[in-house]
């Protein structure tokens, strides 16, 4: 199936690409539209920008749900959805280099570590994160004195590329290293998948997106990132 735009990379439409291959499993919709079920991800796309299309996205919608998209060019949305959020994001690939820090080890997170994950990511807003969302690969994090202090994971798996996702470190633990540590071994997982590790961050975010060109990271390229309800 082709989606409008001049390239076919998979990385052009990741959210359509990884729920048309690797995660085809989970996702919900038609030929017109497709999401991650709304417990794992606000994350949707659409074939092409049609009436149609939109139509599709908007009858698998109810209430105040959302859907987030990353495409390629600017979203024009039919008006009976509204705009929530209309930005860019730089997407970002390569292969973070080694990190450690003396005396800390990442460990892998399960259910348990679920309500601590949510703590984390609702302190630091590092991007959409629900009770489900590490059903979507391996989430590692770094834990001191019993409390959740850093995270990572993965999401979107577009092809043969994995997203590093939810990097996230506890304001009173930054400065220390941890997110480079994480960061490194979500992407030693990856690469010995052998699977491409890219993130996506928004664009004026630049302190991150400068730790990452440092981290060994480039700019493959801009995104748009959208965010749409429907109008009530």
């Amino acid at each position: 199936m082709s989606v409008s735009g001049t390239s076919n990379h998979p990385l052009d439409r990741p959210i359509w690409s990884a729920l048309t291959t690797r995660q085809q499993a989970l996702a919900e919709g038609s030929a017109r539209a497709l999401r991650y079920p709304t417990a794992i991800s606000p994350f949707a796309d659409l074939v092409d920008m049609s009436p149609e299309s939109f139509a599709a996205l908007g009858a698998m919608m109810s209430g105040s749900e959302i859907a987030v998209l990353f495409t390629p060019d600017a979203v024009t949305a039919p008006p009976e959805f509204k705009i929530l959020i209309a930005e860019t994001g730089e997407q970002m690939i390569g292969t973070p280099a080694e990190s450690s820090v003396r005396g800390v080890e990442p460990i892998m997170l399960g259910v348990a570590d679920v309500p601590d994950m949510i703590a984390l990511t609702e302190l630091t807003r590092p991007g959409p994160f629900s009770a489900r969302t590490r059903e979507l690969g391996v989430f590692l994090g770094i834990r001191i004195d019993g409390q959740l202090v850093a995270m990572a994971g993965e999401r979107m798996k577009a092809a043969n590329y994995t997203e590093m996702t939810a990097i996230c470190v506890h304001p009173s633990h930054r400065g220390r290293g941890y997110g480079q540590v994480l960061l490194a071994a979500i992407s030693r997982q990856i690469l010995a998948r052998g699977e491409t590790p890219f993130l996506h961050v928004f664009s004026n975010n630049a302190s991150a997106i400068a730790l990452y060109q440092r981290q060994g990271m480039e700019i493959r390229r801009r995104l748009h990132v959208t965010v749409l309800q429907k109008q009530t």
